[in-house]
């Protein structure tokens, strides 16, 4: 394996963020390997909150460290957001069970059943890390970051923490206040082992492509904001050039471009490009061949053709069609494409005539890049965070803090600043989505899976308090209720098929099946067995995709659609329109 220049001379901490499905988690596994073999003893962390690092090393890895025993010297330890969410609410609950009503221990238990307890857990986790004292056996601790937009709140998180404290003297969801006054040192170590270039690397992931860049471009600013320094930019899966097949040139062409046209700011970081390679990324020996510079593929040449048959998005939005309003919920990892479908099928949905509202919940979508100018059926927005938070806290100051003093309207105010805020915030402009749906078509772009599924933790915990607060002699509908509801909602999980990807839509239906909420279909987005290829390259992962497109068809829904890969982006209308347009993917002889 060769040794890429982020690695050289490395410190401490190692930090791999960018946008989600850029090869975060390949990349950040590979250069533990490389790490490890160099010598050192490497501790390789997942803070993902749908974390696959045990699936890509074949081990299960949990909460604890845990050695991996293909690679001498490395070890790996995933932030399971729900095992340390229960894990601090006991720590919270359990000296006073016993001690105080059981209604109380209720009430207390569902304040903290929130997402935002959720996080805050996950970071404390993730700042011991950080701490002087902390695994002292380690040379070097690299971090496989979530997805871009949780990435960057879990590093604001120190700073945020540390001046909420100074002016709070209140309790909240996150439980006693004098607990996280007692990570104050930790919070502050934190902050300072991010910012010192001497403690911490960031190497800024992204793909040839212009979102990805631009996304990368945005994190790069923010984190320069708060004082961390990006030093390195990857490119990942950049294709070889090739002349043998008109996908392959038109792919290289678009990579070219995205590269050419990167901000300025990006451009100016020292970078290494990572050829995209025939396998996944899924074993040792597959990822010690990651930072190899040249791909052999003469083995993959006479591989036959995929035999599939045909299976449209069309047809799907065809039959979603036949009714007059509902909520679409686009749901998968980050990086395959949700934002593109949510579009196609809103797009599809408005030619035929329907009243369309298109939204996303992601804070790092590029909806009206990729849908354009739309069209006078279809409004698109987004449910922006910060917006969401400031319309809530302004809200609550009119109605609440109408008949306070100058003194209550301070103290709400600054109860207001809480990072808890934005969870309700966020959820009440969601559940408005989600009234919405009931007069119109609604299509909900999401946030990467692990997002998603604390949004849906939010919709339970408010689901429950309706319950309890109403009683069974009240009726009510909740959008919990409306979420489970297949005749009120349509859940499209999208994916690509590829092993990482698929998995985690397993992993993401078992977690709805266990709110009530089934999926409605399987979108396999960016296929390129669907895209008959002739480059060598492309059809060795063409060839890999058949095994993964059968276990969907047979396995996991019924119901499916496959989407080729197209040879130029497909922004706007019409190109939106071409991909669900119905064109029949072919039967190979």
């Amino acid at each position: 394996m060769e040794t890429p220049s982020f690695l050289t001379d490395a410190p401490r901490f190692v930090f791999f963020t960018g946008k989600g499905g850029v090869g975060k988690t390949s990349v950040a596994c590979a250069s533990a390997i490389a790490l490890a073999r160099g010598g050192a003893r490497v501790l390789l962390v997942s803070t993902d909150p749908a974390s696959n690092v045990g699936h890509v090393f074949d081990t299960t890895i949990g909460a604890s460290v845990t050695e991996i025993p293909a690679v001498t010297g490395l070890s790996a330890l995933e932030i399971d957001p729900h095992q340390v969410a229960a894990a601090y609410r006991e720590r919270i609950i359990g000296p006073v069970r016993g001690l105080l009503p059981a209604a109380e221990i209720d009430t207390i238990t569902e304040q903290l059943s929130g997402s935002c307890t959720t996080e805050i857990a996950s970071f404390n986790e993730f700042t011991a890390l950080l701490h002087p004292s902390a695994l002292p056996q380690f040379d070097h601790i690299v971090f496989d970051t979530a997805p871009t937009g949780h990435t960057i709140r879990l590093l604001q998180l120190p700073g945020a923490w540390t001046e909420y404290l100074k002016g709070s003297g209140d309790a909240s969801c996150l439980g006693p206040l004098s607990g996280l006054n007692a990570q104050r040192e930790t919070y502050a170590a934190a902050v300072h082992a991010l910012t010192d270039p001497a403690l911490t690397r960031l190497v800024l992931v992204a793909r040839a492509q212009d979102a990805a860049l631009r996304e990368v471009a945005r994190t790069y600013d923010e984190l320069t904001d708060i004082g961390v320094v990006a030093g390195h930019l990857i490119i990942n899966a950049v294709l070889p050039q090739s002349d043998t097949d008109v996908l392959a040139a038109a792919i290289t062409r678009r990579e070219n471009a995205a590269i050419a046209a990167m901000p300025a700011s990006l451009a100016a970081l020292p970078c290494d490009r990572i050829t995209l390679k025939p396998v996944d990324m899924v074993g040792v020996a597959a990822l010690s061949t990651l930072f190899d510079s040249t791909t052999t593929v003469s083995a993959f040449t006479d591989t036959d053709a995929p035999n599939l048959a045909p299976a449209p998005l069309a047809v799907l939005i065809d039959e979603l069609a036949l009714d007059d309003h509902g909520l679409i919920m686009c749901m998968g990892k980050g990086g395959v494409g949700k934002t593109t479908i949510a579009a196609a099928v809103a797009t599809a949905l408005s030619a035929r005539g329907h009243d369309v509202h298109l939204s996303t919940t992601d804070p790092a979508a590029h909806l009206t890049e990729t849908i354009g100018t739309g069209s006078s059926t279809m409004q698109v927005s987004r449910i922006d965070p910060d917006e969401a938070t400031e319309q809530y806290r302004q809200r609550v100051l009119r109605t609440r803090g109408a008949d306070l003093d100058e003194q209550g309207r301070a103290a709400l105010a600054e109860d207001l600043r809480s990072p808890c805020t934005e969870e309700v915030a966020v959820f009440q402009a969601f559940s408005r989505l989600v009234h919405e749906s009931r007069r119109r078509f609604v299509v909900v772009d999401t946030a990467p899976t692990g997002h998603t599924l604390l949004l849906l933790d939010a919709t339970g915990a408010y689901h429950r308090e309706i319950s309890r607060n109403l009683g069974a002699d009240r009726s009510f509908t909740t959008p919990l209720m409306r979420l489970q509801d297949p005749a009120q909602t349509k859940i499209l999980v999208v994916t690509s098929p590829e092993s990482t990807p698929i998995l985690e839509s397993v992993e993401l239906c078992a977690d709805l099946e266990r709110a009530s909420i089934t999926p409605w279909a399987w979108v396999l987005n960016n296929s390129l067995a669907a895209a008959h290829p002739a480059d060598a390259l492309l059809r060795a992962r063409a060839s890999a995709e058949v095994a993964h497109i059968d276990s969907v068809a047979t396995q996991y829904s019924h119901r499916y659609a496959l989407v080729p890969l197209l040879s130029s982006e497909p922004t706007g209308t019409d190109r939106l329109a071409e991909l669900s347009g119905g064109v029949a993917v072919p039967t190979g002889d």
